[in-house]
């Protein structure tokens, strides 16, 4: 039920749009905190105003958005700075209408500031953390020590904030490192109905097909580390002519990744879709996949997987971050940049149909306890108890 005593402000670094009255995001976290948003009487999302474009992919009915000024990107420090005087004049605006505010971090400089003002005000704090940034930063920007150092200071700040606040955190990695926290809840960031949850009846994939399909969904960026894909792909392919690689994302390394399937005479066998957001076309990907291959090097706790899950599609994933925690035991993992055990990993869904039902089975359960209603509701739970 909402409550009418506790109302929340929401601060993360993404971009939005306004069409008329409606608040489009880019995201599909921001489905997740629509569900949220349901939990309380009065939710205020604080973000970027994209004044480019007409709409984001994704509504955001019964929220209202405190805009802050826009930049296109979190890594153009300047004008992240620039833009910081008149964010902090809208957020203290903010702060004189809610009761608990929940600020995620600690990337821009934003969310230290937002924070120290936050408790300035005697407001209820809760941080919030989806991701170890040192780690991401080096991974994403491996010849910038200088951005290194920011983002272990921001870092440190945060877990020093973490002392005097609740905090959220995706993982259980991410919990052991904000273990000294005031207060912690680990958090799972579900898109999952209890619809999107594949009955066994359903599940018809025929692994003696003539064709195989290798799905892949995210981000292709350095700390993704997509390139190993192919790698696996080529590896795969001298056990079982059937492979093919179909990839969902955008991103920084996606020529490289076309470059790669070439100079490995394999690019026959990839299909690249492009980003395919969360909807009807993504999961018809899943249904009719064979198998899902996510090769990170940082993660948290992956949304992708849980979606993965949900389709009863089997999973080869790098035990990274809180993967191991997720996917042990409902799916395959193998050590990063190690692209034969990829392709074994593959050959051994092939070759075992009892042990990769089992995983399978495992998974869907996993997926079931974790849905949308259910993370959200718990999550409010915590925010209401720290308000």
């Amino acid at each position: 039920m909402a409550s009418a005593a506790i109302r929340l402000a929401v601060f993360c670094d993404f971009s939005y749009r306004r069409d008329g009255d409606v608040i489009t995001a880019e995201l599909p976290f921001s489905l997740f905190l629509e569900a949220l948003a349901g939990q309380f009487d009065a939710v205020t999302l604080i973000g970027r105003l994209d004044p480019t474009g007409t709409r984001f992919p994704y509504e955001l009915p019964g929220v209202d958005l405190e805009p802050l000024p826009y930049y296109a990107s979190g890594a153009d420090l300047g004008a992240v700075m620039r833009a910081l005087p008149a964010a902090v004049r809208r957020f203290w605006g903010v702060l004189a209408r809610v009761d608990v505010v929940w600020v995620l971090g600690p990337n821009p400089p934003h969310a230290i500031v937002f924070a120290l003002l936050a408790l300035a005000r005697r407001k209820r704090l809760v941080l919030g953390v989806r991701q170890q940034l040192p780690r991401l930063i080096r991974h994403r920007h491996p010849r910038r020590p200088h951005v290194w150092l920011a983002a272990w200071v921001l870092e440190q700040m945060f877990r020093m904030l973490g002392r005097v606040a609740g905090v959220v955190v995706v993982g259980p990695e991410l919990a052991r490192e904000y273990r000294h926290s005031r207060r912690l809840h680990t958090a799972l960031i579900s898109l999952l109905s209890e619809d999107d949850i594949t009955a066994a009846s359903a599940d018809r994939r025929d692994y003696g097909a003539g064709r195989l399909r290798l799905l892949s969904v995210g981000r292709l960026d350095p700390e993704k580390n997509p390139l190993l894909m192919i790698d696996i792909l080529r590896d795969a392919l001298r056990t079982d002519p059937r492979w093919r690689l179909e990839v969902c994302g955008d991103g920084s390394l996606a020529g490289a990744l076309r470059e790669r399937a070439d100079e490995l005479a394999v690019g026959d066998r990839l299909v690249m879709h492009g980003h395919i957001g969360f909807g009807a076309p993504l999961w018809e990907l899943y249904a009719s996949s064979h198998a899902l291959l996510h090769v990170s090097l940082t993660e948290g706790m992956p949304q992708v997987l849980l979606e993965a899950f949900a389709a009863r599609l089997p999973v080869v994933a790098t035990a990274v971050g809180g993967v191991p925690e997720m996917a042990g035991g409902r799916g395959l993992l193998i050590a990063p940049r190690d692209a034969q055990a990829g392709a074994d990993a593959l050959q051994r869904l092939l070759d075992d149909p009892a042990e990769r039902a089992d995983n399978v089975e495992a998974a869907a359960a996993y997926a079931r306890r974790h849905t949308l209603q259910a993370e959200s509701e718990r999550l409010a739970r915590f925010l209401k108890e720290e308000a």
